[in-house]
């Protein structure tokens, strides 16, 4: 019988600039070795205080729009408390409350069930980390 929890780290580059990682081919390879034709529940979870998950549509511009939006929301500018590394980086500690850093989703017959144009993404706007871990965990019936 397989395990019904299986975990793995992904290591991620993200730059030195704001960006929105796809990581849905890591999530789709991760489920294909784990997962064995069985409906369960996929969590992705980055252990990071400045980044967080999104699930949204990529490649057609609603990464940049999203970046764009966080800039407004939370600008880079000097109305942070938190003021340690570069210019405005008290704002990448609030962005896991509006981009948490988790998400949990279906798993239909060892696929994941994501619709037609929603990607898994890793969304970092600190410049002063460009090294990120992601924890897959595949919890299976």
């Amino acid at each position: 019988m397989p395990d019904p929890f299986t975990t793995r780290l992904l290591s991620v580059t993200t730059g030195s600039r704001e960006s929105v990682t796809d990581l849905t081919h890591g999530c789709e390879s991760f489920l294909a070795e784990v997962a064995h034709g069985r409906d369960g529940l996929l969590n992705v979870f980055v252990p990071h205080a400045t980044a967080g998950i999104a699930v949204l549509e990529t490649g057609a511009g609603s990464d940049d729009d999203l970046l764009a939006a966080l800039d407004t929301l939370l600008p880079a500018d000097d109305r942070w408390r938190h003021r340690h590394g570069s210019p405005g980086h008290g704002r990448d500690h609030v962005l896991p409350a509006f981009v948490p850093p988790h998400a949990t989703l279906p798993v239909i017959n060892g696929t994941l069930e994501l619709g037609t144009w929603q990607s898994v993404c890793l969304v970092d706007t600190n410049r002063d980390n460009p090294r990120r871990q992601v924890r897959l965990s595949f919890y299976g019936g």
